[in-house]
């Protein structure tokens, strides 16, 4: 099965239910607040919600170079299992927590458990995909992020219905089952050439890592690519973590409400915008080695005006409209992250690369959302949602200006 022709595609599917887990499991708690507020009164403070948000942004960040690392030189597959497993674990037991300090301590264990699986789950795919699938294997995965995240925002429904217990209980249990599921169906993929650079002692392995992180490191693409990534980071986790509570406040409803209006909306034009985004690069980048960077800056093009109708649109039919335009730019932005690199970077370092793409772009988010609590409570949070479009734009001229690709994919160091 692992030989035929269909089973790459099967890999993506069984890794879109990872990645749909991974941010359901992750999101939902940003729709919850008002339900679980009834134990913990410390969530009635937007900062205190904001430092819980952020522990797990902060922790998965400075998790995932770590992640990329051990990706690049071990079994991909086992590590994805784990980190599933891990996880899954984590949530259920976040439905039997009794303080504050319990679920701050278990957010942060999520935090490294999830950081493990982009890095291997991407870094596999596109080991399964070459050329002209590459960036549509990667968008069709990453409509499972967007859904997984869609979905997150039903989870004050159902804590609303059943409880919020019960909603953790319940997909933490879904993730454990899954995860016995991949160790089944799922099969590792490395070819000759990588697969020297995965044995030796560990001492070995270590000093060959480092050295792979600072050939990255040494590039100046990789600094752009870097940079890149992180600006976007800033509104993506923004509208992740706080478009519900922008809406909630703009238009005066309950979180039952504007939870799933803002995640559906977002994430469903997402959704489109990875598939769209991944079937334009394929082909662009077929004519023009830089048809992948131009197709994701289109995207991020149509973020800029999406975010100021968001921070001051101040009634429903703009907001829609900015929620809808924001998740199209950003999907096409996010489906082109790895295919981009893969660009610049050999097999053997991709994982690694994607690890600190991660710990950049997520340490920004984790500091928008410490930050957007603290502008929540003091009444500026669509103001600084508006200004967030500076930080894209100058994301977008570095990219356009500096970078100059010589491969479709890279398959080698220099």
């Amino acid at each position: 099965m692992k030989n035929k022709k269909i089973y790459p595609w099967v890999v993506v599917s069984l890794l879109w239910g990872v990645a749909f887990l991974n941010y359901l499991d992750r999101q939902m708690l940003a729709t919850m607040k008002q339900s679980m507020m009834v134990n913990f009164a410390e969530l009635d403070s937007a900062a205190n919600f904001g430092r819980l948000m952020a522990i797990f942004l902060w922790i998965y960040a400075f998790m995932s170079p770590v992640s990329g690392l051990i990706a690049d030189r071990i079994n991909r597959k086992m590590l994805i299992v784990g980190s599933l497993f891990v996880w899954s674990a984590v949530t259920l037991l976040m439905g039997y927590a009794t303080s504050f300090n319990q679920l701050y301590i278990l957010r942060g264990i999520m935090g490294v458990s999830e950081a493990f699986y982009m890095p291997a789950g991407l870094a596999l795919i596109v080991d399964y995909h070459q050329g002209k699938t590459r960036s549509l294997a990667v968008g069709i995965h990453m409509t499972g992020i967007y859904l997984g995240q869609a979905f997150g925002g039903f989870g004050s429904m159902s804590a609303t219905n059943f409880t919020w217990q019960t909603t953790f209980h319940g997909f933490g249990l879904i993730g454990i089952i899954y995860s016995l599921i991949l160790i089944l169906f799922l099969k590792e993929k490395r070819n000759d050439e990588n697969e020297k650079h995965v044995e030796g002692t560990f001492l070995q392995e270590f000093s060959t890592a480092i050295k792979g992180m600072g050939t990255l490191l040494r590039s100046v693409s990789f600094w752009v690519i870097l940079f890149y990534f992180a600006a976007p980071s800033f509104p993506g986790w923004a509208a992740k973590n706080w478009l519900p509570t922008l809406i909630s406040s703009t238009l005066h409803i309950k979180m039952d409400y504007a939870g799933p209006l803002a995640t559906i909306t977002l994430s469903l034009s997402s959704l489109i915008g990875v598939v769209l985004g991944g079937y334009i690069s394929d082909r662009w980048v077929q004519r023009n080695l830089r048809g992948r960077m131009y197709t994701s800056s289109i995207g991020l093009g149509l973020t800029i005006p999406s975010l100021l109708l968001l921070g001051l649109g101040g009634s429903i039919v703009p907001i829609i409209i900015g929620a809808i335009g924001f998740g199209l730019g950003f999907g096409i932005f996010d489906v082109n992250n790895m295919p981009i690199l893969c660009q610049f970077a050999s097999p053997r370092h991709r994982a690694t690369g994607y690890g600190l793409m991660n710990l950049v772009g997520i340490s920004s988010g984790a500091f928008i959302t410490t930050l957007l609590g603290e502008a929540a409570d003091s009444g500026s949070l669509g103001k600084d949602f508006a200004i967030l479009s500076i930080v894209v734009l100058a994301a977008i001229v570095l990219l356009l200006g500096v970078l100059r690709p010589k491969y479709i994919n890279k398959t080698a160091d220099d």
